[in-house]
């Protein structure tokens, strides 16, 4: 039973034990990334009075450009993580290759690799519109004292011990789950501390609100065409409303709440998909599917998908488990 003032280190302290390796090393993980979280926040909020707005002319690789914000959050992420000796191996958008953490004995000893996207949405900085981090966790599949290889982090998202976000919004919220549900956790700035805010957090099985970029809606596969014209219909508690943020924390977290689907299908122009499996989809996926939703790629269920390369995309619909379902009965026909 939660309560109110619960902090969030007196929440991982207290469900510890649900998770399998009940070594604090999970424990220690939620709590390096709470750290970075903090530290990106306190960046992002000031990003209006300082020069780490706009972006640094250079790519990432994805071809992106890169905002000096996703530069520096990246930076703060791997930092906080590689310092407290707790992670094997990093993998983030930001970066071409994994990282491989020695620890200071260079015997790769720890147990856990973290995939993350830094700054989600960071081109919507300079214009003051909410941002996010979203990080994914897994147990290495190499042995223990030996260095990470890319199959530590070429895992099924069904395999992830732990994924969240951190949304940098009019609140700062950082929301995560361990195979046990989704729960919700409030920053407040003035004590510089996260209080369970949202305890058990649900998708409501049905929804009305779809979030699409309907400007690429010529693009898009016929079956997506045929459920947005659905949404549109005057029947029954139809049309729905459209809501398009352009943030992928921010539309998942406001259709979780809400109710709503999440879709960012393949295109002509992007025949694979946009979002990246490993640290977009997967994780938003296994906290969909925690609080009674559900992640597809419009085909199949997102987190059985065998990833085959570090930066691989994939299409991706998420969000009420009947909204998801609906899809896939379009994308079928």
């Amino acid at each position: 039973m939660s309560r109110n003032n619960q902090t969030l280190g007196e929440f991982i302290i207290e469900n510890q034990n649900d998770f399998p390796y009940a070594s604090g090393e999970l424990s220690r993980l939620i709590n390096s990334i709470r750290l970075a979280a903090k530290m990106v926040n306190h960046e992002v909020n000031k990003a209006g009075l300082v020069d780490i707005t706009g972006a640094i002319g250079e790519t990432n690789v994805q071809g992106e450009d890169q905002q000096k914000l996703d530069v520096l959050a990246n930076e703060t992420f791997i930092n906080t993580l590689t310092n407290r000796e707790i992670v094997c191996g990093i993998a983030s958008e930001e970066n071409d290759d994994f990282i491989t953490i020695k620890g200071q004995k260079n015997d790769h000893r720890n147990n856990y690799v973290v995939l993350m996207d830094p700054l989600d949405g960071s081109s919507n900085i300079d214009v003051n519109v909410s941002v996010g981090t979203i990080f994914s966790v897994y147990r290495r599949i190499t042995p223990t004292g030996t260095p990470v290889t890319l199959e530590d982090f070429l895992q099924p998202g069904n395999l992830q011990v732990a994924a969240g976000y951190i949304i940098y919004g009019t609140s700062t919220m950082l929301v995560y789950t361990t195979g046990h549900g989704v729960n919700g956790f409030t920053l407040n700035p003035a004590l510089g501390t996260y209080y369970l805010s949202h305890p058990n957090m649900r998708f409501p099985e049905d929804g009305q609100i779809y979030s699409v970029n309907e400007g690429n809606y010529v693009h898009f596969p016929q079956g997506i065409k045929d459920y947005i014209k659905y949404c549109q219909e005057e029947k029954d508690d139809r049309p729905y409303t459209s809501r398009y943020i352009g943030s992928l924390v921010s539309d998942i977290h406001r259709n979780m709440i809400k109710g709503g689907i999440y879709m960012y299908p393949s295109t002509s122009k992007s025949p694979k998909g946009k979002l990246r499996l490993l640290y977009e989809c997967n994780p938003m996926a296994f906290i969909a599917e925690q609080a009674g939703g559900k992640a597809s790629d419009g085909v199949r269920r997102i987190m059985d998908i065998k990833p085959t390369e570090l930066h691989e995309r994939t299409p991706f619909v998420c969000g009420s488990k009947n909204m998801v379902d609906k899809v896939e009965s379009f994308m079928k026909k």
